[in-house]
């Protein structure tokens, strides 16, 4: 037999015995062990989230880290939350950027720039995930998809901001949809591609509270809440049942949802 066909049926049998990629679209190797924010507090989802961002990405977002090295997880927290957290915010003018309330979206964001600065890292995005002017629900959709797998595909896991909102009855006047607590959880993985037939995507995720590992999906809503004035849903919905966020302050008979709201990354 040629050698060339010697060959050929080698590598035929030896591709067959790969393993198959994985489905979706996943920002590196993950650590088995994410960071647990209630090391630290019940508030410190934010830079859980942003630290869990770093370690989950790929060698060069790793480099962040360098900012909060630590002899373990506890101590990271905390040397992020004194050493960064607890700087001025440019946006709440006269606080410091974590607090008892938490971190804001666009004060979270300051800190991840800070953490890369100086180690060759480019500068992160924050964006709002609800309606644009003109923009349906499916373009919404489209477009969340697109900033976080992109996110991904940079090898950085974007951190997500999620929002319980609860139809809580008023003292005068109809009952309104109500923020009633946030949360920041990190985004892993992305299966699959929304189609003009389809209302969402499945994904991996981490939650800081308890640092575990989950899956959800983030779905245009079958019901219009917190609708604009053509009735479409203004936000799209995180199904993520291990997540609770503020599950225990819905009062009995309000209905409640989680709420995609923003997110941080690389786009």
């Amino acid at each position: 037999m040629p050698l060339r066909q010697v060959v050929s049926i080698l590598w035929f049998f030896c591709a067959a015995w790969l393993p198959a990629a994985p489905v979706g679209k996943d920002a590196g190797k993950p650590s088995p062990v994410p960071v647990n924010q209630l090391l630290v507090a019940g508030n410190a989802c934010g830079p859980a989230a942003l630290i869990n961002a770093f370690r989950f990405g790929n060698s060069d977002w790793q480099r962040a880290l360098d900012a909060a090295v630590a002899d373990n997880d506890k101590q990271c927290i905390l040397r992020v939350i004194r050493e960064i957290g607890m700087r001025p915010s440019k946006h709440i003018p006269g606080c410091s950027r974590w607090s008892r309330k938490g971190v804001s979206v666009a004060d979270l964001r300051d800190m991840a720039d800070e953490m890369t600065t100086g180690r060759f890292l480019p500068r992160l995005y924050d964006e709002v995930f609800f309606l644009n002017p003109r923009e349906s629900p499916e373009n919404l959709l489209f477009r969340v998809y697109q900033r976080l797998s992109k996110s991904i595909s940079k090898g950085l896991p974007p951190v997500l901001s999620l929002r319980r909102y609860a139809l809580r009855v008023q003292s005068s006047g109809p009952p309104q949809w109500t923020l009633i607590d946030a949360h920041f959880v990190t985004l892993t993985a992305i299966h699959g591609k929304p189609a003009r037939d389809t209302r969402g995507f499945a994904v991996d995720y981490i939650d800081p509270w308890g640092g575990k590992f989950c899956q959800g999906n983030i779905r245009i809503p079958y019901q219009p809440f917190l609708s604009d004035a053509s009735g479409n849903p203004s936000c799209l919905e995180a199904v993520f049942p291990k997540t609770s966020v503020g599950v225990k302050m819905v009062r009995k008979g309000e209905k409640s949802f989680i709420a995609v709201s923003a997110a941080i990354g690389r786009w």
